[in-house]
């Protein structure tokens, strides 16, 4: 059964969505919703289960969540925009765009990975034992429920074979800070799996979009207004 997804717009245009990354919400993006809507129409949706958006009773799963954007979509009679996501988002707008190519215009992957293993040991391993210990007292408590569901996002998702990538006929911008949590050779994977995608490194951790927005979003925008850099 479907949900309504909280969402935050602002702006006319052309439409580009924003996917916030795990235990995140819309307002992650609260640099690129003021620069982009200056000329787009900007969505940033929160996640099922994330911010003001409802769990529902649907798998909490990155497959879902892809489901649950086409849903929010169409509800909005959104046809093909630009999807800028971040982190899980990212992970979300790929799944998506792999089972609905037809739907996205250009595709924007921040921090994003194919498989768990994509991530750094130093980051998975915390991820690990919190999920184990958080599943212990799922049963008992709520918090620990919530807690054991966005860790298991994290330790067992996403599932996304590379090969299938060489599909994609959509233009793409890989993202990610020089201190990335993702693996070096994990985006480089990704950004030579996509055949019309070119990468950027920006200086910063994971959160470049909202530590380092004007180099952030000047790479985004050039990437949208088809220029090269």
């Amino acid at each position: 059964m479907g949900i309504h997804l909280n969402y935050t717009e602002k702006g006319e245009g052309d439409p580009l969505v924003l996917l916030h990354g795990n235990g995140g919400d819309s307002g992650y993006f609260v640099h690129q919703t003021e620069y982009f809507s200056k000329s787009r129409r900007v969505i940033a949706v929160d996640t099922r289960g994330h911010g003001k958006s409802p769990r529902g009773d649907a798998p909490f799963t990155i497959a879902q969540f892809a489901e649950d954007l086409k849903d929010f979509l169409d509800g909005e009679k959104i046809e093909k925009p630009d999807i800028l996501g971040f982190s899980d988002g990212a992970n979300i707008a790929l799944t998506f765009a792999l089972k609905y190519p037809e739907r996205v215009s250009r595709l924007i992957l921040n921090g994003g990975n194919l498989f768990p293993a994509g991530v750094k040991r130093s980051i998975q391993i915390p991820i690990e034992i919190g999920y184990n210990i958080a599943s212990k007292f799922a049963d008992k408590s709520p918090a620990a429920k919530k807690n054991a569901e966005l860790l298991g996002l994290m330790k067992n998702e996403p599932d996304i074979d590379p090969k299938n990538l060489s599909s994609l006929k959509i233009k793409t911008l890989v993202i990610v800070g020089t201190r990335d949590m993702i693996r070096d050779g994990h985006t480089e994977l990704i950004g030579k799996s996509i055949p019309d995608s070119r990468t950027v490194r920006l200086r910063g951790g994971h959160f470049i979009a909202n530590k380092n927005p004007e180099e952030f979003n000047l790479a985004v925008g050039n990437f949208l207004d088809e220029k090269r850099f």
